[in-house]
């Protein structure tokens, strides 16, 4: 009895490991979240079962239930996939899954995959490091407010590229906030939304404007000089001459 936590890459299903694609085609249960595509999914065995389990507002499923149906599938099944979109361990709650599988005595093997922090950018042909520009990144989320937030002030370093996931909802709170801490309100801004798929839209902006720029989810914010990089196009990926996977 084996559960293996992949990660699906940011959303073209050629964006996959080839490790994550030999599971998903050898698999009795893939539970899946809200961002997984129908590509990744049809990798999977007609006979196996499609568990969705994506959070979703106002009918998120709770996180503590998602473990334990976990469990409960790892001890009736010998390989579950559990496939989250980007890398598992990047803000997808992969640690935990893990704990709590290996607490109750399953075998666990993690298969990292192509984080959206990095892949959305190069999408948009925008490096998050640029000699001259940028001297480092920081990768941050953006869904948590409160007492539970992440220091934005103290982030406002016109040297880093600032890379935040899940940060469409609070854009307007974490501008004003990188401002507060000293960022040029001119600071370029760019929106990824559906990267690396054919709906993929490129959103340009400075830092001062970021909160009434519409943006759609799901998006990576890049704050920060390199954001004026790249181009506007659609997604690279799909301007390529390359048969899609598989």
């Amino acid at each position: 009895m084996s559960v293996f936590l992949v990660g699906a890459g940011p959303g073209c299903a050629d964006l996959l490991t080839l490790r994550a694609a030999r599971l998903l085609a050898t698999a009795d249960v893939v539970v899946y979240d809200r961002l997984i595509s129908d590509e990744v999914l049809a990798l999977a065995p007609e006979t196996a079962e499609l568990i969705d389990v994506g959070k979703r507002p106002g009918g998120s499923h709770n996180q503590a239930l998602i473990n334990d149906l976990l469990v409960s599938l790892g001890q009736r099944y010998d390989r579950v996939v559990r496939i989250k979109g980007g890398d598992p361990f990047v803000f997808g709650r992969g640690g935990e899954e893990r704990d709590a599988l290996e607490a109750a005595g399953i075998s666990v093997e993690i298969v990292p995959g192509v984080t959206s922090a990095f892949a959305a950018p190069l999408a948009a042909g925008i490096p998050v490091t640029h000699r001259g520009v940028a001297r480092g990144v920081c990768v941050i989320t953006g869904h948590t407010m409160g007492d539970d937030a992440v220091d934005y002030a103290a982030l406002a370093n016109d040297q880093i590229t600032l890379v935040v996931l899940m940060g469409v909802g609070n854009r307007a709170s974490i501008a004003s906030q990188l401002i507060q801490g000293g960022l040029s309100a001119s600071t370029p801004v760019a929106a990824i939304e559906s990267a690396s798929t054919p709906q993929q839209r490129i959103v340009r902006c400075q830092l001062d404007d970021l909160g009434d720029t519409a943006i759609s989810n799901p998006a990576v914010l890049v704050i920060g000089a390199v954001a004026a990089h790249g181009h506007d196009n659609a997604s690279l990926l799909h301007h390529s001459h390359l048969p899609c996977f598989p």
